[in-house]
């Protein structure tokens, strides 16, 4: 159709799509392909559509509306489109009826996955007193996932070929599903919701032990205020008293940062309306919520990098020490700068149609940007056998560490994707294949975290399904097939707890 210079529509288009085929093939298929790409005689409702969807053999999503307990066989085994990229603010019941039966199910529900991680895992809690994270508190020993029947070691296992390993159906380290993927949105560990049991869902509880989790509360470092240590001195910081504790060590566009990063705002399913999972009305969270102390406590979500929203990676908090040194920002999308990473609704799981009915942050450019400003002095914790290019000074090194850097540049290829240099990560993506070792949906590229600091913030890999750094050392053995022995494994966690 066209617009005639009356004003008026021209049938053309219409007109021509009723003309029988041209008796010249070439014509009638060019013709054919026309009409196609404008969308004509494609089907317009949504099944239709979907039916001729390539999922490479996974199944369609199931329907699950929020509350709807996890599908056995987990998420991965399902792919392609969902019923809408959209959420809504409505329940489709009374609020009363909805905490009602959500309270119903919850301990079905977290022992579903508890289950999960115990099929897989031994969540027994194996740590030396002498090996802790920066502040004081141990660190999980491992590896824990639990090694495939048959298998006499996990060299053995990881000398497989990834058909072998796939075929198998055992490979321990598949991706871990939100507890109650249907809602979704932010969980908090035990250790958070003990503190602030505003934060306790009604609906599902966290499935991975506080020991796999980092210290709470995390101290804070400050690459204005070397000298300083530990400036949150041991404390929560939160809107109460974050101008006590910065008062004389900030300046004032970082202070109106950091007080934005510890005021309260509405989110999805943590708000004032019937759409939430706290059983009183909620303030909502602050970012420092999550990233307790500008670290991280453990808390999860779904990422609001992909869409439907019941096709979405599981994402564990990750830090927001050593940002100044990053110019990728989210999991899966190309968020360059920490002011524009402020602007995203995060909260609201990328669903602005959410923000506009719940309620949300109206946060000005300055304001993300005085946001930005603090987050860019956010420090790495010390790191005293690192000399200024962060590799070892071998006098201050144990051998197992001097070994383990060798392995971590050479063999374990390690260094290809986390060059000293840039704090251990490289500003870009990768995609480590890794449905070549289990039936289900691929993950595609992801971004590449950093490993300064690294011995802070279990569990590993964005979903947190490496519970600790030895599980990581298997995981990416068998993944890169770099065939090290045991002794060499060990050397590798060794230095890495060293960064």
């Amino acid at each position: 159709m066209k617009m005639t210079q009356s004003g008026g529509w021209s049938l053309v288009l219409v007109m021509a799509a009723a003309v029988p085929a041209h008796a010249n093939p070439a014509k009638a298929d060019e013709d054919t392909f026309l009409r196609q790409s404008r969308g004509v005689n494609q089907p317009r409702d949504m099944d239709e559509w979907r039916k001729g969807e390539k999922r490479g053999g996974l199944k369609p999503y199931p329907a699950a509306p929020a509350g709807t307990p996890n599908p056995a066989g987990g998420l991965p085994q399902f792919g392609g489109s969902g019923s809408t990229s959209f959420s809504g603010p409505d329940l489709g019941e009374p609020f009363a009826s909805f905490r009602a039966r959500m309270q119903k199910q919850r301990a079905a529900v977290d022992r579903a996955a508890r289950g999960v991680l115990e099929s897989r895992f031994d969540l027994t809690c194996k740590s030396d007193p002498k090996i802790t994270m920066s502040k004081s508190k141990p660190q999980p020993l491992g590896p824990t996932a639990r090694l495939p029947k048959g298998m006499k070691s996990w060299e053995d296992y990881a000398a497989q070929s990834p058909d072998k390993v796939r075929d198998g159906d055992a490979f321990p380290y598949r991706p871990l599903d939100h507890p109650l993927h249907s809602t979704a949105h932010m969980v908090f560990p035990n250790q958070w919701t003990r503190v602030h049991p505003e934060h306790e869902r009604f609906d599902v509880g966290m499935d991975i032990p506080d020991c796999f989790l980092p210290e709470f509360p995390p101290p804070l470092y400050l690459t204005t205020h070397p000298e300083l240590g530990d400036v949150s001195r041991g404390v929560e910081i939160t809107y109460g008293n974050y101008f006590p504790m910065f008062n004389g060590i900030l300046t004032p566009e970082q202070m109106d940062g950091l007080r934005v990063l510890v005021t309260p705002f509405q989110t999805t399913w943590f708000n004032v309306t019937h759409h939430r999972v706290t059983s009183e009305p909620s303030e909502g969270v602050t970012c420092f919520s999550c990233h307790v102390n500008g670290h991280a406590n453990g808390a999860i979500e779904l990422a609001p990098d992909t869409r439907p929203n019941y096709a979405r990676l599981r994402v564990d908090t990750p830090t927001m020490r050593g940002n100044y040194g990053f110019i990728l920002f989210s999991s899966k999308r190309s968020i360059r700068t920490m002011d524009h990473f402020a602007e995203v609704e995060e909260y609201f799981d990328g669903d602005t149609t959410l923000l506009a009915a719940i309620g949300g942050r109206d946060l000005q450019k300055s304001q993300t940007n005085h946001v930005g400003d603090f987050n860019s002095i956010i420090d790495f914790p010390p790191a005293p056998k690192l000399d200024p290019m962060n590799r070892l000074v071998p006098e201050k090194s144990t051998q197992a560490e001097l070994r383990g850097e060798k392995l971590f540049f050479g063999k374990g290829k390690c260094g290809v994707c986390h060059p000293a240099e840039t704090y251990f990560q490289d500003n870009t993506m990768h995609d480590l294949q890794v449905e070549r070792f289990y039936k289900g949906r691929a993950e595609g590229p992801i971004k590449t975290f950093a490993l300064r600091g690294i011995k802070d913030t279990p569990p590993y890999l964005h979903d947190g399904r490496l519970l600790t750094l030895e599980d990581t050392v298997e995981f990416f053995n068998i993944v890169l097939q770099t065939r090290l022995a045991a002794d060499e494994k060990k050397d590798l966690a060794a230095y890495l707890r060293a960064l």
